[in-house]
C-alpha cells in the first residue's frame, strides 16, 4: 500500500506541475488573439531565430525549447482556433506538455489526444531536425496529416505522409518535413533499408529525433514482441510440413498429467506442446526410426513440434485467418490482420500445410529490429492513449517514460455494471442477446466486443435469428473499419467489434440517443489484458456523454479455464441459465488477468534481452557500414583489413601446429601465396625453421600492398575507390547477412541448454561474441582475397578491345547488308579485307607498347 500511495503522490504532484504550466499558457490567449495574422505566423520565424541563436551559444535543446514552451504553446493554441475552429482546453495543455517532457499521457477516449498532439509537435518541430507522429494504420496517418496539417501548414511548417507505397525520392522528401505521419511499421522498414543502401543518396530517413506515438500501448507494449524482419528468399520448403502434418493428425491429447493416455500433452495456461512417451513411440514407428531425438533426426523433429503448434494451439480465425489462399496473422490484441508479416521457425509453412494452401519458401532473415530497441534510439520518445497506467512499470523499466494519467475535461457518468457469469457459454450467449434485444427494441445503440472473429461471427448468426440488424468488424472487414465504428453511436444501432473496436475513431452520439442512457458496450469475455478490457469500456461516455458498460463471462471462457474455473465451479452451485453476481469471481478474474499480464511482460522482457545482444553488434556494424559509405576513399580501412586478415591466417596456421606437427613454417609461406599472392608470391626456398612469424607477416604485406598499387595503376583513382568500396561493402552485407541467420538458430537451440543446469541467455551472449568475432575476421579476409584474386585491365587496352570489335562487327554487317558478293565485286572485297587485317595488326603493336 505505501508503494501504492507513493505512486499516486507522485501522479498529483506531476499533475499540479502541469496544471501550473498550462495557467501560464492560458494567461497568454488574450495577447495571442489581439495579433494578427501575419504577426501570428511571424512567431513561428521568431521562435527559430532564437533558437539558432541559443544553439550557437552551445545551450542544449530541451533547455532552449523549454524556455520558449509557454509561448509557442500559446501561439499554436490561436492558431489551432483560426485555422481549425479548436482551441486545446486547459487537460490537453496538460497532457500536450507530459509529451513534450518524453512522457506518456493517458487521456480518455474522446477527450482529443489528436488535438492535444500538436502543440508538441509544433514546439519540437521549430527546432528543425523532424518530428514523426505515429499511428497504428496508414487511414489514421492519412487522416491526422490531413486533419491537422491545416493547422501546421497555417503556422509556416511542412508537413509529410510516409506511406508504404512511396518511391524512395518520395519518401526523402516526407522525412525532410518539420513533421512527417507514419506508421511504426513504415518507420522501422525504412530504417532497416537505410543500412541496406549502397550510398548516402538512397537513404531517406534522418537520424531519429523526437517521436509522438498515438495509441502508444499498441505500438511499445502489443507489437514488442513481432520483431520487424527484412527477408530474402531462403531454401525451398521441404515436403516434411506435409508429412509431419500428415503425422500429427492422428494424435490424441493425453488427459493426465502424466500423458500417458495420449499421444501428447498440452498446457493450457502457457500453451506449451510436446510429445508423450506414446507420442514418440508412435512418431518412430510411423516414420520407421530407432530414437527420434537423434542428431541427424533434428529436422524431422522441428517439423513435428511446428506442426504440433499449427493443429492443436493456433486456432483459424483466431490466431489466423485464410484470405486469397494465404495465411494472414491475427494481432490478438487489435483484432487486426498483418500483411507481409509471417510467424517465424516455421510455423507460418506448419500452418499453410495444415490448412492445405500453398507452403511458401522458407526465408532468410538479411536485417531485423525490434519495436523496442527501433524507438529506444530517439533522442525523445513519449506516446499518448487511453490505457496505460497497467503497464506503467513496463514503460518504465524498457523506456524510461513515465505515464501521467490526465483528468478528463467533464466528468466521467458512464455506468460500468459488475460483470455476469453464468456457468456455460451457451447460457451466456443466451443472455447477451437477449439484452442486445431489449436494447435494440428500445432504440439504444450497443457496441459489443469480442475476443475473437469466430465468436463474433457466432453472435452474428445468433443475432440474425433473433431478428437483430447488424453491422460486424472484424479482421476480415478491416477495410470498412473506421466507417463502421463512426455510425455506431447512431440510435438503433448495434455493432459487433473484435478488439480492434476502431482506435482512433470516436464514436459519437446520434441525435436523440443519451435520453436512451448513450452507447451500451457488451463484453462478450474479459480478455487476457485488463488494458484491452478498459480499452473496449471507453468507447462509451467519451466528454461526459451518458454511457453504459457490462461484461458477461462463463466458466467456460479461455481465461477462466486457465485459471481456476474448476475451482469455482466446485464451490458454486449454478443453475445454467442463472447469472451470478460475485466480488469474489471479479476478483479472480482480475487476479488471472495480472498473471496473464506478468507473463507477458515476462516474455517481452526476454525478447529484449536477446534482442539486446544482437542490437550491440547492429549497432556496430550499422555504424562502420555508414562511415563507409560517408567515405570517399576506404583505402585506409581496406590497409588495416589486410594487415588483420595476414596476421589471422599466420596465427590461426600457428595455433594448426599444436595438432598437427608436420606443419612448418614453409606451409605458412605456402598457404599464404594460394590465398593471397598468387601474381606475386614470396619465395618458399628462403625461407627455414628459424624464420619468424614477424618476418612472413611483413613480407606478405609488402608483396600484398605492391599487388594493390599495381591494380590501382591499371585504374584511375576513383574507379578503385569505388571499386574498393564495391568489394567492401558487399562483403559486410553478405557477412552479416549469414550471422543475422546464424544467431536466429543459435537462439532457436539455446533454450536446450536450460536442461544442463546452464543460463541460456549467458551462453547465447557468450557464443553470440565468438560468432561476431569470427564475422569480422571472415569480412576481412573475404574483402583481402576478393581484391587480390580480381584481375584488372588497363583502361587502354580495354578501349583497343572493344574498337577490335566494332571493325569486326562493323564487317560483318556490311557483309550482310551486301548480300551475295558479284564476281565485279572481288577486287573491292580483296582491298577492304587487306585494309582490315592491317589496321588489326596497328592495334596488336599499341597494345604490346602499353603493356611494356
Amino acid at each position: 500500500m505505501a508503494f501504492l500511495n507513493k505512486v499516486f503522490d507522485a501522479n498529483k504532484r506531476e499533475l499540479k506541475s502541469l496544471e501550473k504550466l498550462a495557467k501560464k499558457v492560458i494567461a497568454k490567449e488574450d495577447e495571442y488573439a489581439s495579433l494578427t495574422e501575419e504577426e501570428l505566423k511571424n512567431k513561428t520565424i521568431e521562435f527559430r531565430d532564437y533558437i539558432s541563436q541559443q544553439k550557437e551559444k552551445g545551450v542544449s535543446s530541451s533547455d532552449i525549447l523549454d524556455d520558449i514552451l509557454v509561448d509557442a504553446f500559446a501561439a499554436a493554441r490561436e492558431g489551432a482556433f483560426r485555422s481549425l475552429c479548436m482551441k486545446p482546453y486547459k487537460v490537453q495543455i496538460m497532457g500536450g506538455i507530459a509529451l513534450h517532457k518524453g512522457d506518456i499521457a493517458e487521456m480518455r477516449t474522446g477527450e482529443g489526444k489528436t488535438l492535444t498532439a500538436t502543440m508538441p509537435v509544433y514546439l519540437n518541430a521549430l527546432y528543425g531536425e523532424g518530428v514523426h507522429v505515429i499511428t497504428v494504420n496508414e487511414y489514421l496517418s492519412q487522416r491526422d496529416k490531413e486533419e491537422m496539417g491545416v493547422f501546421y501548414e497555417y503556422m509556416g511548417l511542412t508537413v509529410g505522409l510516409n506511406l508504404n507505397s512511396l518511391s524512395p525520392s518520395e519518401k526523402r522528401e516526407a522525412y525532410n518535413c518539420d513533421i512527417t505521419y507514419s506508421t511504426n511499421n513504415e518507420l522501422g522498414f525504412d530504417y532497416l533499408r537505410d543500412n541496406m543502401v549502397r550510398n548516402v543518396e538512397s537513404r531517406v530517413q534522418r537520424p531519429l529525433n523526437y517521436a509522438v506515438i498515438d495509441e502508444v500501448d499498441s505500438v511499445l507494449i502489443d507489437e514488442a514482441r513481432t520483431p520487424l524482419i527484412i527477408s530474402g528468399e531462403g531454401q525451398e520448403s521441404t515436403s516434411l510440413y506435409q508429412v509431419a502434418n500428415a503425422f500429427v493428425r492422428t494424435l490424441k491429447m493425453a488427459k493426465e498429467e502424466d500423458g500417458s493416455d495420449g499421444d501428447y500433452t498440452l498446457d493450457i495456461k502457457t500453451k506449451a506442446i510436446q510429445l508423450s512417451e506414446r507420442g514418440i513411440d508412435k512418431a518412430e514407428q510411423y516414420f520407421g526410426l530407432k530414437n527420434l531425438y537423434d542428431l541427424k533426426n533434428v529436422d524431422l523433429t522441428h517439423h513435428i513440434n511446428q506442426a504440433l503448434k499449427a493443429n492443436y494451439t493456433m486456432s483459424l480465425d483466431v490466431d489466423y485467418v485464410v484470405y486469397d489462399g494465404e495465411i494472414l496473422i491475427v494481432d490478438s490484441f487489435t483484432g487486426r490482420t498483418m500483411p507481409g508479416r509471417r510467424f517465424s521457425e516455421g510455423l507460418h509453412q506448419a500452418i499453410e500445410a495444415k490448412e492445405n494452401v500453398e507452403i511458401q519458401k522458407e526465408s532468410k532473415t538479411m536485417a531485423t529490429i525490434t519495436f523496442q530497441n527501433y524507438f529506444r534510439m530517439y533522442k525523445k520518445l513519449s506516446g499518448m492513449t487511453g490505457t496505460a497506467k497497467t503497464e506503467e512499470e513496463e514503460f518504465r523499466n524498457i523506456y524510461n517514460m513515465f505515464v501521467t494519467t490526465i483528468p478528463t475535461n467533464k466528468p466521467v457518468i458512464r455506468i460500468d455494471a459488475p460483470d455476469l457469469v453464468y456457468s456455460s457459454m451457451e447460457s451466456k450467449y443466451r443472455a447477451i442477446v437477449r439484452d442486445v434485444k431489449e436494447r435494440y427494441f428500445a432504440g439504444q445503440p450497443v457496441l459489443l466486443g469480442t475476443v475473437a472473429i469466430e465468436t463474433s461471427e457466432l453472435l452474428s448468426n445468433l443475432l440474425y435469428k433473433s431478428g437483430v440488424p447488424h453491422k460486424v468488424l472484424n479482421a476480415k472487414q478491416n477495410e470498412s473499419e473506421a466507417e463502421i465504428i463512426k455510425m455506431a453511436g447512431q440510435k438503433g444501432s448495434i455493432t459487433i467489434a473484435t478488439n480492434m473496436a476502431g482506435r482512433g475513431t470516436d464514436i459519437k452520439l446520434g441525435e436523440g440517443v443519451r435520453e436512451l442512457g448513450g452507447l451500451a458496450v457488451i463484453g462478450t469475455e474479459r480478455h487476457e489484458s485488463r488494458r484491452i478490457d478498459n480499452q473496449l469500456r471507453g468507447r462509451s461516455g467519451r466528454q461526459g456523454d451518458p454511457g453504459y458498460s457490462r461484461f458477461y463471462l462463463s466458466l467456460e471462457d479461455e481465461l477462466m479455464l486457465r485459471f481456476g474455473a474448476d475451482r469455482l465451479k466446485k464451490l458454486m452451485d449454478m443453475n445454467d441459465d442463472t447469472p451470478l453476481e460475485s466480488r469474489m469471481i471479479s476478483r479472480s478474474v482480475e487476479s488471472a488477468q495480472k498473471r496473464v499480464e506478468g507473463n507477458n511482460f515476462d516474455a517481452r522482457k526476454q525478447v529484449l534481452q536477446y534482442d539486446d545482444v544482437l542490437r550491440k553488434q547492429r549497432e556496430i556494424m550499422y555504424g562502420e557500414r555508414n562511415e563507409v559509405l560517408e567515405l570517399e576513399k576506404v583505402s585506409e580501412i581496406i590497409a588495416s583489413m589486410v594487415d588483420n586478415a595476414v596476421n589471422k591466417t599466420i596465427d590461426y596456421s600457428l595455433n594448426l601446429e599444436f595438432v598437427d606437427e608436420d606443419i612448418d613454417i614453409r606451409d605458412i609461406v605456402k598457404l599464404l601465396n594460394e590465398k593471397y599472392l598468387l601474381d606475386n608470391p614470396i619465395n618458399i626456398d628462403n625461407y627455414t625453421e628459424a624464420s619468424d612469424k614477424e618476418e612472413i607477416a611483413e613480407l606478405a604485406l609488402v608483396n600484398i600492398k605492391k599487388e594493390l598499387a599495381e591494380k590501382r595503376e591499371l585504374l584511375t583513382d576513383k574507379t578503385m575507390d569505388n571499386f574498393e568500396k564495391y568489394i567492401l561493402l558487399n562483403s559486410i552485407d553478405q557477412h552479416w547477412t549469414d550471422h543475422i541467420d546464424q544467431m536466429d538458430q543459435l537462439r532457436k537451440g539455446i533454450f536446450l541448454r536450460s536442461y544442463g543446469q546452464i543460463d541460456p541467455l549467458r551462453e547465447y551472449r557468450n557464443e553470440g561474441h565468438i560468432m561476431f568475432e569470427n564475422m569480422i575476421a571472415e569480412i576481412e579476409d573475404s574483402v583481402t582475397t576478393n581484391l587480390l584474386r580480381i584481375k584488372v585491365e588497363r583502361h587502354e587496352e580495354i578501349e583497343l578491345k572493344n574498337e577490335e570489335k566494332v571493325l569486326i562487327t562493323n564487317d560483318s554487317k556490311e557483309h550482310i547488308a551486301r548480300g551475295p558478293i558479284k564476281s565485279s565485286s572481288r577486287e573491292e572485297k580483296k582491298k577492304r579485307k587487306e585494309e582490315r587485317l592491317n589496321r588489326i595488326k596497328e592495334l596488336k603493336e599499341k597494345k604490346k607498347v602499353i603493356g611494356k
